[in-house]
């Protein structure tokens, strides 16, 4: 999925916690809120800044308001490709160790073939079956493993 599919669907579905979001699609969705939101930030600073103590981050806060809801809603639908329930999104409300463990769940692939939250994003059909000319090793196994 490229940068503009994945922000084009992550907005899209922006109250959609059903069905599944492959890696490409969270994540790019990720860096644009990131990105976006750094820059925000940085035009806050210059044109609102009211004095030596700090700068009320308008242009940033009113960006994150219109994406926290599709960014959870994607976060849950990438859960789902893992075959987890959305409700590990609330992992978020953990200081550091909740958010850290989210990023590795978000970052490990998701699950080959249907599950339970709808068919691979993929495209995938689950494990390939074996070659019909499949043909056992002759190499014996050691006991091993």
């Amino acid at each position: 999925m490229s940068f503009q599919d994945a922000v084009r669907t992550c907005f899209q579905k922006y109250v959609v916690i059903s069905g599944r979001a492959q890696r490409s699609e969270y994540w790019w969705f990720f860096l644009f809120t990131a990105v976006v939101g750094y820059i925000l930030g940085t035009l806050d600073g210059m044109f609102f800044s009211s004095g030596p103590n700090g700068a009320p981050s308008v242009l940033q806060g009113l960006f994150s308001l219109g994406t926290i809801l599709p960014s959870i809603c994607a976060g849950g639908r990438r859960l789902h490709d893992r075959d987890m329930s959305a409700w590990w999104m609330l992992l978020l409300l953990v200081p550091l160790i909740g958010v850290l463990v989210l990023l590795v769940m978000f970052a490990l692939p998701g699950t080959r073939g249907p599950n339970r939250f709808g068919p691979d994003p993929l495209g995938g059909d689950g494990p390939a079956p074996l070659d019909e000319g499949f043909v056992r090793s002759s190499i014996p196994r050691s006991g091993q493993d």
